[in-house]
């Protein structure tokens, strides 16, 4: 079920109805339940399944823990079952690639079967949650949950649990047990949210996605100008699709009185690899630092050669998270070693003040979008024709349709604006009615209904 389909608006409403017209906190909390498992059961019957499982088993080694010395072995429990279950989900098939290459290199004739491919929408998302609630849990951040109605809830929310933001129990697990009455403020708020991550993957990113996947399907035989131009467009197709999603998860959630984080802080405004990564998907930016990278390199701000290696290692992890293929890897790669080089030079006084900030920016912006090309090829050697090709920078006319500079130009010039010391102009209610009114009448009247799935469900 998609966030841009009439049967989600058909859903919403009946849960959002019965929501509200609930007033025993029990029977309000079960249907929430209810709805977010025929939610994720409306994709497959089996998926509901798999939560369950992971849920429950996370649910016994988190209580476990409350009461056993042996909290490590029952943390180990929950983090190796979620690990397993995503890896068989995810990596079966590049494992079994992988392994037989290397068999036959070392000239042992054997095959490594691969596994059938079962990739639940989501199982990246609230695996992560899983594991962050049970290393919170056995941090003592979190007391553990004793209600096992209202912590499977929390694994499953409609709104975040096929790609998040991932939630923490500390923030999340609190309004599940206050459940937030109707105000109608909730309403307006969480529709202006909803309209704006509708319009950011209707209207921007399934539009821009025509080009690109044109472009990337056939990189080898593309103009220099035409990749370099494709490549800009994924970088903004990818963030007007996942903030688009966000928004909307937001906005769902905000109409029942529920608030998810701020998942994306304008990424392109970045002047520095560590800013950007503070502002882009930052609920797997902060998860990465707290249960990875600190675990790596301990909780000590110097700069050593531990640390150095755990930043790396994180990033390349993340990588792998996002797909089972080299060139994820790669991506991730780059930028841990790009921000293990730069990490320094960041907070230096140099940087920070003798350097022009437009300056930093149109270099970290350009950065992003080389890492953008391995992020997007279907294999590594596409990636490699496609910076071939942009290194030969043969010119011929792109074919880029001017509307998609003109909504590219529009949204980063709102963002430069939201920025500045001038902000107090988006802030009149004139101007923000108008842009959601500009929003609503375009999604009326112009975009053309695909319900694209969105980018990160793949992952």
């Amino acid at each position: 079920m998609l966030f841009n389909s009439p049967v989600f608006a058909a859903f919403f409403v009946i849960v959002l109805a019965g929501y509200y017209a609930l007033r025993p906190a029990r029977l309000r909390i079960l249907w929430i339940l209810a709805a977010s498992y025929v939610f994720y059961g409306w994709l497959s019957p089996l998926y509901p399944a798999l939560l369950a499982y992971a849920t429950l088993v996370s649910y016994v080694a988190a209580r476990a823990m409350a009461s056993s010395r042996r909290k490590k072995a029952w943390l180990a429990l929950a983090v190796v079952n979620g690990i397993v279950m995503l890896g068989a989900a995810k990596y079966g098939a590049f494992l079994a690639a992988n392994l037989n290459g290397l068999l036959e290199i070392l000239g042992i004739e054997a095959t490594v079967k691969a596994p059938g491919r079962l990739f639940p929408v989501g199982i990246s998302f609230y695996t992560m949650l899983i594991i962050g609630y049970v290393m919170d849990v056995y941090r003592g951040k979190v007391p553990a949950e004793k209600d096992v109605v209202r912590y499977a809830t929390f694994t499953a929310f409609f709104p975040y649990l096929l790609a998040g933001p991932i939630e923490r129990a500390g923030t999340m697990l609190p309004q599940l047990v206050r459940l937030p009455k109707f105000r109608a403020v909730n309403i307006s708020e969480g529709l202006s949210l909803f309209v704006v991550g509708l319009f950011k993957k209707v209207a921007l990113a399934d539009f821009l996605a025509i080009y690109v996947d044109r472009v990337y399907g056939s990189p080898a035989g593309a103009a220099g100008l035409t990749l370099l131009v494709a490549t800009y467009a994924f970088a903004w197709q990818i963030y007007f699709d996942f903030s688009g999603y966000t928004d909307l998860a937001r906005g769902v959630a905000k109409m029942m009185g529920f608030d998810l984080s701020l998942n994306f802080n304008n990424p392109y405004l970045a002047d520095g690899l560590g800013d950007f990564w503070r502002r882009w998907h930052i609920s797997l930016s902060s998860w990465i630092r707290d249960y990875i990278y600190f675990p790596l390199a301990g909780r000590t701000i110097a700069p050593t050669v531990r640390s150095y290696a755990a930043m790396i290692a994180a990033m390349v992890l993340a990588g792998l998270w996002h797909g089972a293929a080299w060139t994820f890897v790669i991506w991730g790669a780059i930028h841990g070693i790009g921000r293990a080089f730069t990490r320094e030079l960041e907070v230096s006084s140099f940087y920070k003040h003798r350097i022009p900030k437009p300056v930093k920016q149109f270099f970290v912006f350009h950065l992003i979008c080389l890492t953008w090309i391995f992020f997007r090829a279907a294999t590594f050697p596409d990636a490699l024709a496609v910076l071939k090709g942009i290194l030969s920078f043969t010119v011929s006319d792109p074919r880029f349709p001017l509307v998609g500079i003109l909504f590219i130009g529009l949204v980063w010039g709102y963002q430069f604006l939201f920025k500045s010391k001038r902000r107090r102009i988006l802030d009149h209610s004139a101007v923000r009615v108008g842009l959601m009114l500009a929003m609503m009448l375009y999604l009326v009247f112009f975009s053309t209904p695909g319900y694209e799935k969105f980018y990160y469900f793949r992952f």
